[in-house]
């Protein structure tokens, strides 16, 4: 998450500026420049506050749920941005944010594991 963030950030801020869609209410540079620290953050938080982690893993989830009608838009409105060129492309993209969303619950410990 930590470097996702940074690159919002730095390196790959035009292609996260080109998925905000042209309908969300925000500027685009704001709305990628508040992700890229969000993530940053979630990274963090994972990674320095072990007894928050169910906390961080619930609200990391949400901030995956929250994005994802920007990736539905992407889809929707054809936008090509890293390498997502094509409609299947695009598609096959949205496949992915369910398993980041339970990566992000897996992270914080949910559903709850067995103590060894």
């Amino acid at each position: 998450m930590t470097v996702a963030g940074v690159s919002h950030l730095t390196f790959a801020r035009g292609e996260f500026q080109a998925q905000v869609p042209d309908w969300f209410p925000l500027d685009a540079d704001f709305t990628v420049l508040g992700s890229g620290v969000a993530e940053v953050g979630f990274g963090l938080a994972l990674l320095a506050l072990p007894r928050k982690r169910r906390i961080v893993g619930l609200a990391l989830a949400a901030f995956f749920v929250a994005i994802f009608p920007g990736n539905i838009a992407q889809y929707v409105e054809g936008t090509s941005a890293f390498g997502l060129d094509t409609d299947t492309k695009r598609l096959l993209r949205l496949f992915g944010q369910p398993v980041l969303i339970a990566a992000a619950l897996w992270a914080g410990g949910l559903p709850e594991r067995a103590e060894r």
